[in-house]
């Protein structure tokens, strides 16, 4: 089976971090969403990856390149934004017809058991209830739990099971040949060549589609979100911050996760805290923020922020939204 990864998306609504550092690799509890999903797929024996890259795609391959040499990779650049039918379609040059994939959207961290996943026979869709359901695309069940219909944000839900950005498909070859008929008749709704519409060819041809109900997922791609998730992962992550010499006349309170060669004086640090290597924090109080690498803070109130690499900030604030290569005199 082969993993397809797409990451070529500019992360809009968590500018402006993504003017100059893709989304996938912004850093959650201590390392990018990239390698969550990454090591998720390790896991479970996934070898082979195919990542669809565009903005900032140079970057998204220095770090696969440079994090996981060893494994069997391919990059697949995606030039024109339209949408994630259009990103799967590209795959086809590097990806065999008679293969099986699995599709994780490079922005999501997924609490699910993958193992579980890819034992399915059939392919299969993670999905999840929710409240608001005209806000995803939609899969609608049968009795045998069988999905019999996917809709990409109705205005009216037959159902409210959410797809939550991951797929495995079977028919690759099938899926392949609907969305090239969807893009040579340029199907598009709001621009976009959809997933879902090639889904449902899979589905109208006669092959079964099952549900898979996920425990929980993330989409990382709004900064409340992304914070919130830092919260709940570091909860669940064992800290670095006892016996560390670089933390002088400092109060941690947990979970916090400090980089590599950070350091911190005279601060108190957490709950919910992610500092990247080689930052330098001095006379602050922190909570609930991811702070970047080679990042210098002093005299600082911070909360429900977050912090870009290579940033300076002296004086007091509360909440920030901060991109990289900044600098700020708040005193």
């Amino acid at each position: 089976m082969i993993a397809v990864i797409p990451v070529a998306g500019v992360g809009t609504q968590l500018r402006p971090h993504t003017y100059t550092q893709p989304k996938s690799l912004i850093p959650v509890a201590g390392k990018p969403i990239l390698s969550y999903i990454i090591d998720q797929l390790l896991e479970v024996g996934i070898t082979e990856f195919v990542f669809v890259i565009g903005y900032l795609g140079e970057k998204i391959k220095e770090y696969v390149d440079s994090e996981y040499p060893k494994i069997n990779k391919s990059f697949v650049f995606q030039e024109q934004r339209e949408g994630l039918g259009h990103a799967i379609w590209l795959t086809k040059e590097v990806i065999p017809n008679d293969s099986s994939i699995i599709i994780v959207l490079g922005d999501t961290i997924l609490d699910a058991n993958l193992k579980e996943f890819i034992k399915i026979k059939n392919s299969a869709l993670g999905v999840k209830r929710v409240d608001n359901p005209s806000l995803f695309g939609v899969a609608q069940l049968n009795d045998k739990s069988e999905i019999i219909q996917v809709v990409e944000k109705p205005k009216i839900p037959k159902s409210n099971m959410a797809l939550v950005g991951l797929y495995k498909i079977n028919e690759y070859g099938l899926l392949i040949e609907a969305l090239e008929e969807i893009i040579k008749k340029k199907k598009k709704v709001n621009n976009e060549y959809l997933l879902t519409d090639g889904i449902m060819t899979i589905i109208k041809k006669g092959n079964k589609v099952d549900a898979f109900k996920v425990d929980n997922w993330y989409d990382c791609g709004q900064k409340e979100v992304l914070l919130q998730t830092n919260a709940l992962l570091l909860k669940n992550k064992k800290g670095n911050t006892k016996n560390n010499k670089l933390l002088k006349n400092t109060i941690i309170i947990e979970p916090v996760v400090i980089g590599k060669n950070a350091v911190v004086e005279n601060s108190i640090i957490g709950p919910n805290i992610t500092i990247g290597e080689n930052s330098v924090i001095k006379e602050s109080i922190l909570k609930d923020s991811i702070i970047g690498s080679y990042t210098n803070l002093s005299g600082i109130v911070l909360q429900h922020s977050l912090v870009g690499n290579d940033t300076v900030i002296k004086g007091s604030a509360q909440s920030l939204n901060i991109g990289d290569n900044t600098a700020l005199d708040l005193r």
